[in-house]
């Protein structure tokens, strides 16, 4: 009867997600506006927070959150990065020739190396293409929130803002000892010594320490490179900085990861000097669209209610296992 309880509470809160962000967006907007936030039909979705010149324009573009591929935001709920409007938004600015300067607003711990470095990729590109950028770095851009903004032509930090973090960390869960507490064995066929290779039913081999402490250091080495580009230092002269500690704003000033103290306004203030005129400034991301995610609140509630026993929780290690993946991230 609980589970039966719980189910239908879990669809009421579903539903009632679904009419609520639609009553929110008819309270504030008309059904075309409606239609074409959820339909899609403007993609990478953008709307001017400046009225000016068309013809040079700013782009405003945030990276909030971690920065993993988690999917696109959807009526269901928004994820606090999307990873694919970003992307996308970068190849629109990167083709536009109406804009002229990107604004990043970065308030992220960072997140994967794969992400963070596809960002910086296009990144690099818009600024071949001739478009100015600044970042403002808010609260955090720590890791990979850092190693977006190496490229831009101007870093702005508050004295709040933590950042740098500069490093790689690959990590996984050895959960043979919890194995053997349970008696539970694994019977294993691979094709190599290293197919295993932290699979977390053991203890890693040396060789395998060995082979992915490597590649860890290979990452790093990117990493270097790329502020040292990005911020004209020697490899030499990061690497000093970079042991993997974060950072106030100030004292990254003081050590060249940043070049002004101001917040997102002051950033904004100054590229809109450097573009020059009187230039509209827009925002990439779906404004105003702040429902929450009842699906998800839905599932937290009923994990809450009956719980997962300790078996349980080594099944779902068992089935939902992936392999490491390394990070640009700072973790609290």
């Amino acid at each position: 009867m609980k589970r039966i309880i719980a189910v239908v509470i879990a669809l009421a809160l579903l539903v009632f997600g679904v009419m609520a962000s639609i009553f929110n967006a008819l309270w504030a907007s008309n059904w075309e506006d409606v239609f074409e936030d959820y339909a899609g039909s403007e993609y990478p979705p953008s709307f001017v927070v400046e009225a000016g010149d068309a013809d040079s324009r700013i782009a405003i573009l945030n990276i909030e959150g971690t920065i993993m591929d988690s999917g696109s935001s959807n009526m269901f709920g928004t994820e606090a990065y999307d990873h694919t409007l970003t992307v996308e938004a970068l190849k629109e600015i990167i083709n536009d020739d109406s804009i002229k300067g990107v604004l990043l607003n970065v308030d992220s711990p960072g997140g994967g190396v794969y992400e963070s470095a596809e960002i910086h990729k296009y990144l690099v590109e818009a600024k071949e293409a001739g478009k100015t950028i600044y970042s403002s770095m808010a609260g955090m851009a720590a890791s990979g929130g850092y190693y977006v903004s190496a490229p831009a032509d101007e870093i702005y930090a508050s004295d709040e803002t933590l950042t740098g973090s500069i490093g790689v960390i690959m990590q996984s869960i050895n959960y043979s000892q919890l194995a053997e507490d349970y008696g539970i064995e694994f019977e294993t066929y691979a094709s190599g010594d290293m197919k295993e290779m932290l699979g977390g039913h053991k203890d890693p081999s040396q060789e395998e320490e060995q082979y992915v402490q490597g590649m860890v250091d290979s990452m790093y080495q990117d990493f270097v490179s790329v502020v040292a580009e990005g911020r004209d230092m020697s490899e030499g002269e990061v690497e000093n900085l970079a042991d993997g500690r974060i950072y106030l704003g100030e004292d990254a000033m003081e050590n060249g990861l940043v070049d002004q103290m101001g917040y997102l306004e002051d950033a904004l203030a100054s590229l809109k000097e450097n573009v020059g005129g009187n230039p509209e400034v827009i925002e990439y991301g779906r404004g105003g669209n702040n429902q929450i995610s009842f699906s998800y609140k839905a599932k937290s509630f009923i994990n809450g209610l009956f719980g997962d026993t300790e078996i349980a929780q080594i099944e779902s290690l068992l089935k939902n296992r992936q392999g490491v993946q390394p990070m640009y991230l700072y973790e609290q």
